[in-house]
This record gives structure tokens, C-alpha cells and sequence, in this order.
């Protein structure tokens, strides 16, 4: 029998799945609440508890009422050492530990839970519960129960006020009062939902994230640096010029991390893609040059940006774009087509001859031939309004 026993505490308090579960947060025993109070026979009072904790999202409270020479047996701090995390208390896993008192006395009292000073102490002067975010009204000789921020409005403030209403008509009462908050580790640093919110409306604002599509994933991943970093106390207690740097040197960290950067450079080029198709060529050459300036430009950025450059009669600097694709790869016949369209178009017959003349019985694709590709820039170049005297004489070299 001792051995079963044994066992089913083992299991209890060992296998239980939120016992193993790593822990989220802790009970502050430094401002939990431990109350004795009189209360005079059919009279009503309010007890305000010590100030929650930053980052209190349960509490746990037990109350007692005991007679005239009873003491309690253990404090509730020492019981919920035995309890890793508040959801352990409603799911039983800790059904070995007992959280109600040993002991109470014979006496009852109703009692009211309030989230306000105001609300609890018009409950003290009416009776009146209409503002109360919990009501017992079943006279108990003791009673424990957990509140949480998801499910209870109790803890919208930074204390909890508790009304007891006596319903002895002759003698006074001894209640005792416990209360421990549970305190979320990450909360506890003072990053709550509306200041987190102001980081990422910040970070969007960022040369940085107006480079991208959708910026929420980086500046996410900015919002995490900081608050890994610093409180949130801490953050606004820095110069501005100090806050202008965390943002830059957490953006720069964020921004080199493959799965952000990548994603934003490849939305850059279908954008740019799309802009060219749609003939907004000066749209597409900033979204280009964005990459390139980056550097992170592959000689497709520089064969696209160089094409538009030709389509907007910036030769000199289709050349420049396209001379610096061919550093990258100096097989890639695109750029070298596009590079000889630079010449003749910007008056050097010459070099574009040579280059026209070098690569025409090759092909620029698996499927298109250097002279098919040839003819149809031509024919795109007429129909934009480009024109030159030397475009038969190109098409007469490959006769």
C-alpha cells in the first residue's frame, strides 16, 4: 500500500505534462499578501493587497476564517512551492497538494473581489456588489481560488481590493487573508501589448521596412531584439539618439538574416519585373538600384536595370550598369547583347560592332539565337520612338 502510494505521488508531481513543461514565470512571494483581520460582527471592510508585480497575469488566493486561538498551519507561499505554474492549480496536477487550510473555524462570511478602490469602497459604504469583478455569496468558512488576466476582469489594475461582509450577528471574525501573484517572465519586463505595438508602428516607418512588401515578420524580429535587450523602462529612459541606434544596429541584424533579406529582394524584382512589363521603367530601375546598392545585385538586376536605362535613352548609364553585370559574369550574353545596343545607341558604332560581330552565331537563351534576339530589341526600340541609322547596318553584319 505504502508503495502505491508512493508510485502515485511519483506520477503526481514527476509525469505530469505542465510540471516538465518549462517554466514561464514564478511565484513572487516578496509581494504576496498575508492579511489577518477582525472583523466586527455584521460589519463590512475592504482589504487592498500589496501591489502586483510588472507582468502578473495569474494570482492565486486563499482565505480563512478561523477561531479566536487557531493558527494556520502552513502559508499558501509555502504550498504552491510544490506547483511549477498556475494552469497546474485548475488542471489538477497538483492533486497531492491541497491548497485550502487545514483548518477553519465555525464562523462564515460572504466576500467580494473588485479591481477598483472606488468600486470596493462603495461596496464597503452600500453593500452593493454591481461593480464587483467576483462575487461569493454562499457564506464559506474558507475558500481558494485562481484569477488570470484571460479569463477574469479582476486584474486590470495594479492591486486587487477584497470586501468580506460578516454574517456573524454577535461575535467578531478572524479571516485570514493570502494572496500570490504568478508573474510571466517576459511580461514582467514591461512590454505589454499597446507598447509593443508603438515598436513595430515605429519600425515601419524605417528606410528598412519600406523596402519590403510585408515588414511584419522584420520588424517583429526588431521588436524581440529589444525587448531581449532591455525593459521597457530602460528603452524609454534612453536619449533619442541611443533609441535611433538600437533601431538601426537590431534592423541591420534583423535585415541580414537570410529569411528576411532574401524574401525582400526577391519581392524587389518581381516588383521591378511588373514595373517594366507595365512600362514604367523609372519605377523599375529604383527597385533595382535599391538591390544592387545593397549589394546583393546578381547579373540579372544589372541585364534588367541596364534594359530600362536603354529604354529611357540613359545610355551612358545602361553602359555603366551593364559594364558591371559583365564583371559578375562575363558569359552571360544578354549583358553583352544589351551592352552593344549601349554603344550604337550612344554613338560608338565601333565597339558595338565588335561585340555584335563577336557572339552572333550563338544563342542568348537555350531557345533564342543572338541575331533572332537582335531583331526583336530593334523592332522594341522603334516602337518606343528609338531610333538609328545603324540598326540595318547591325542586321547587315549577320548577312
Amino acid at each position: 500500500m505504502i508503495k502505491k502510494t508512493f508510485l502515485l505521488l511519483f506520477t503526481v508531481f514527476c509525469c505530469s505534462p505542465s510540471l516538465l513543461a518549462q517554466k514561464t514565470g514564478y511565484w513572487d512571494k516578496e509581494r504576496a499578501t498575508s492579511k489577518e483581520i477582525i472583523v466586527s460582527a455584521r460589519d463590512r471592510i475592504i482589504i487592498k493587497t500589496e501591489d502586483l508585480p510588472i507582468g502578473t497575469t495569474e494570482v492565486v488566493y486563499r482565505i480563512t476564517l478561523l477561531d479566536e486561538n487557531q493558527q494556520m498551519a502552513g502559508s499558501l507561499v509555502s504550498v504552491l512551492k510544490s506547483i511549477p505554474d498556475p494552469t497546474g492549480i485548475s488542471q489538477g496536477s497538483a492533486g497531492a497538494v491541497f491548497i485550502l487550510s487545514k483548518i477553519s473555524g465555525d464562523d462564515k462570511c460572504q466576500y467580494a473581489i473588485f479591481s477598483s478602490n472606488a468600486a470596493a469602497t462603495t461596496y464597503q459604504k452600500t453593500g452593493s456588489t454591481t461593480e464587483a469583478c467576483f462575487l461569493q455569496e454562499t457564506p464559506l468558512s474558507k475558500d481558494a481560488k485562481r484569477l488570470s488576466t484571460d479569463k477574469s476582469t479582476c486584474l486590470q489594475s495594479n492591486a486587487i481590493w477584497f470586501g468580506f461582509e460578516s454574517k456573524n450577528w454577535i461575535m467578531k471574525q478572524k479571516i485570514v487573508l493570502e494572496v500570490v501573484p504568478w508573474v510571466d517572465y517576459k511580461l514582467s519586463r514591461g512590454w505589454n501589448a499597446s507598447n509593443r505595438k508603438n515598436i513595430i508602428e515605429q519600425c515601419k516607418t524605417s528606410t528598412m521596412a519600406q523596402k519590403m512588401t510585408n515588414s511584419d515578420d522584420f520588424c517583429v524580429c526588431v521588436l524581440d531584439k529589444i525587448q531581449n535587450k532591455y525593459t521597457h523602462t530602460e528603452f524609454q529612459k534612453l536619449l533619442k539618439e541611443e533609441r535611433n541606434k538600437a533601431f538601426k544596429d537590431f534592423g541591420n541584424s534583423c535585415f541580414g538574416e537570410s529569411s528576411v533579406s532574401n524574401t525582400t529582394y526577391a519581392d524587389a524584382r518581381k516588383q521591378a519585373s511588373l514595373l517594366a512589363k507595365q512600362g514604367k521603367h523609372g519605377e523599375a530601375i529604383t527597385k533595382l538600384k535599391m538591390i544592387i546598392n545593397d549589394g546583393k545585385g546578381k547579373v540579372q538586376d544589372y541585364n534588367a536595370i541596364g534594359t530600362s536605362y536603354l529604354l529611357t535613352k540613359q545610355y551612358g548609364k545602361a553602359i555603366k550598369f551593364l559594364q558591371d553585370g559583365e564583371r559578375l559574369d562575363d558569359t552571360e550574353l544578354l549583358i553583352k547583347l544589351n551592352l552593344a545596343h549601349g554603344y550604337l545607341l550612344n554613338d560608338n558604332y565601333k565597339s558595338a560592332k565588335t561585340i555584335y560581330k563577336k557572339y552572333q552565331n550563338q544563342n542568348v537563351t537555350d531557345s533564342l539565337s543572338w541575331v533572332e534576339k537582335t531583331k526583336i530589341d530593334f523592332e522594341t526600340f522603334q516602337k518606343l520612338g528609338i531610333k538609328s541609322d545603324d540598326f540595318e547596318r547591325v542586321l547587315s553584319l549577320y548577312n
